[in-house]
């Protein structure tokens, strides 16, 4: 069987694109070419990766909000949360080793352990063996920063709907529900619950409860579990971290090209992903180890510690970009391989492990998650195209751009 091949609407360009075969005069280069190019550090590039997927998916859920609605933004989280609970629960309890324990523990330490692998802060109170507390403190992980005013409390509720609520369920548990203390998103000071087993069967309205004159004790750190570090080095745990970044838009593209059709998921979901990529390049870039970055200094030095927001690059080409999509694609985990010949350059990434494994997958998920890297090269440089292919061949995804003028593509 042949394979499928998908052309994408080139990034700076009006038309599709037909690619130009590699002639022999272009030569692979390394992932880090020469010696201007800095050394890529590991685990600095998987954390950048993390942050990079995690404000793809604050996005996905902001950009539902305000360009549909409240209501199927509930919907695509509802979905999602319920996906990975499906997928990731039951693995997960015996993989942290709590499969055992009395459900309502193990599901709220499941929650803890797993988020702290993740690097989201959560706490977790033991009550009795039918009663265990979770608590998500601000700042929330997944609404970062300002992002947080822009939920709506129904998004909280549909993740708890489709994750939390539906924990019973998946253990074959029906007396297991959460009730709900509060909800950060209606300005309380974190989500806070507990898992409860009930003495009788609940209904599916009665999974999920909310009691706000409740309060959780305080948290222990001392009492609470522990990863073992033989099994959980720091190494492990890192790769874990941006993993599980990553997993929210494994789910969540798929998710949406099921929910609303390929065609809106890719204008909703690319644009997304361009509006990410020019908000995020730079502080990515910087954070990959790509050289050119300079701090463009605001009036007053507005900004605080830490603050990337405001680093530029001066190495605008497209090599330079290519150097950027090269430590990227590694920092996640997936082979590249880079060709340059005059001012043009070809970047290939060989399989898509975040994605490869998934039955059947659509390509239109390819054609939204690119929209990362068209909003990333419009940071960049604004004068410069991006045409993409992507060839699904035995199971495999594999990805082919060109980088190059766009005034030369124009005139192509």
């Amino acid at each position: 069987m042949s394979p499928a091949r998908w052309l994408m609407p080139v990034a700076g360009v009006s038309r599709f694109q037909n690619f130009v075969q590699p002639t022999q005069s272009e030569t692979p280069m390394a992932q880090t070419p020469d010696t201007t190019h800095l050394p890529i550090d590991e685990s600095a590039g998987w954390r950048a990766v993390a942050d990079w997927y995690r404000a793809y998916f604050t996005g996905i859920v902001l950009s539902t909000v305000a360009r549909r609605s409240s209501a199927r933004a509930a919907e695509l989280v509802y979905h999602l949360f319920s996906h990975q609970r499906t997928e990731r629960f039951l693995p997960g309890l015996r993989k942290l080793g709590i499969d055992q324990l009395p459900h309502a523990v193990a599901a709220a330490q499941y929650h803890y352990l797993s988020n702290d692998i993740g690097g989201v802060p959560v706490q977790y109170m033991y009550e009795s063996d039918r009663k265990a507390w979770i608590r998500y403190p601000v700042p929330r992980w997944a609404w970062t920063g300002t992002a947080l005013c822009g939920i709506p409390t129904e998004v909280s509720r549909a993740m708890l709907a489709g994750w939390h609520a539906q924990n019973g369920v998946s253990l074959g548990n029906p007396r297991l529900g959460f009730v709900c203390t509060k909800q950060a998103t209606d300005g309380q000071s974190g989500l806070e619950g507990y898992y409860f087993e009930y003495d009788r069967d609940l209904s599916s309205e009665e999974r999920l409860r909310f009691a706000r004159n409740e309060d959780a004790p305080d948290f222990d750190a001392a009492a609470a579990p522990r990863l073992p570090t033989t099994t959980w080095p720091q190494s492990r745990l890192a790769k874990a971290h941006r993993n599980y970044a990553m997993e929210y838009i494994r789910t969540a593209l798929p998710v949406a090209v099921n929910l609303w059709g390929p065609q809106e998921a890719i204008d909703l979901l690319g644009l997304t992903g361009r509006l990410v990529g020019m908000q995020f390049f730079h502080e990515t870039a910087s954070r990959l180890g790509v050289t050119g970055s300079q701090h463009q200094h605001t009036a007053g030095g507005i900004g605080r510690v830490g603050d990337m927001s405001n680093v530029q690059h001066s190495d605008t080409s497209a090599e330079a970009f290519s150097d950027f999509m090269s430590r990227l694609i590694t920092a996640q985990g997936d082979r590249c391989e880079v060709q340059r010949n005059g001012d043009h350059v070809r970047v290939f990434q060989h399989g898509w492990t975040l994605m490869d494994d998934l039955a059947q997958p659509h390509p239109s998920i390819a054609t939204a998650f690119n929209g990362l890297l068209e909003g990333a090269l419009a940071a960049h440089n604004h004068r410069l195209s991006l045409h993409t292919t992507v060839i699904r061949n035995q199971g495999r995804f594999e990805f082919e751009w060109l980088i190059r003028s766009a005034a030369s593509s124009r005139h192509r």
